[in-house]
């Protein structure tokens, strides 16, 4: 029951302090619109900005519904994770910077319950913006081009979001950490640096996240499957969130 209040008042803070706007608006307008957009486009605006744009326009993938989802694919796992770092990062080191957590866990709601709750509303508004942003690319895909496999496209989306899940946790580990929002979001983003670059390993890259949007890419075709890196992925996310919460429970607040 404490944890349902809290759910619920992380959720009306998501939407009273516009993550939940920014979120969906990134993921749709980089997803949703650019992606096809930019699939469609990007040869005719080469050919008419440039004299010898025509032989530049060669060298560009033919617009296909394959090169949209492509470019879908690519945007939502590069913004996606920026605006999950940005609407994370302050989450509960603001909050002990303010002050406001130690009032809310001086009435009775456990520690577990109060991060959970943190997690499961960033989740679901996360999950909110990537239907929003996979429904309009599907549309203008469909739209410019052809339709693309329905269960392919909710099966490369689930990825992506798991994908964006993962940094989420790591986030939410990172702003446990600290009371600064900024120390938060740098100790974040070199954690992704560094996930990044040991992605690179092919041994080691096939465990990280980072495949998850290769295969999320492939998917669409019918390619081959990541399953070492979506079950390393979920260690990943559960070891963050009980790092936080180990972390966090032993803190003065």
């Amino acid at each position: 029951m404490v944890f349902w209040v809290a759910l619920r008042k992380e959720l009306l803070e998501q939407w009273r302090t516009y993550r939940l706007l920014i979120i969906v608006v990134v993921l749709l307008l980089f997803g949703g619109f650019i992606a096809p957009l930019t699939a469609k486009y990007t040869p005719e605006i080469v050919k008419a900005l440039a004299p010898q744009g025509g032989d530049i326009a060669g060298l560009i993938p033919t617009p296909t519904a394959e090169v949209a989802v492509q470019e879908y694919v690519q945007n939502i796992s590069q913004f996606g994770v920026l605006v999950v770092l940005l609407v994370t990062m302050g989450t509960v080191a603001l909050e002990k910077d303010r002050g406001t957590a130690a009032l809310i866990l001086v009435k009775p709601l456990p520690r577990g319950a109060f991060l959970a709750a943190k997690f499961v509303a960033l989740s679901l508004v996360l999950a909110l913006g990537m239907i929003i942003a996979a429904a309009a690319c599907y549309y203008y895909t469909l739209l410019l081009f052809n339709a693309v496999d329905l269960t392919h496209w909710v099966a490369s989306n689930g990825l992506l979001l798991l994908f964006l899940l993962v940094y989420v946790a790591l986030t939410l580990f990172a702003s446990t950490l600290t009371r600064s929002q900024v120390a938060s979001g740098g100790l974040a983003f070199g954690v992704l640096m560094i996930l990044t670059a040991v992605g690179a390993v092919p041994t080691l890259g096939d465990y990280l996240p980072g495949r998850l949007v290769t295969w999320s890419a492939t998917v669409m075709a019918g390619g081959g499957s990541w399953w070492s890196a979506l079950w390393g992925s979920l260690i990943l996310m559960a070891l963050a969130l009980a790092g936080t919460w180990l972390v966090f429970e032993r803190q003065e607040l």
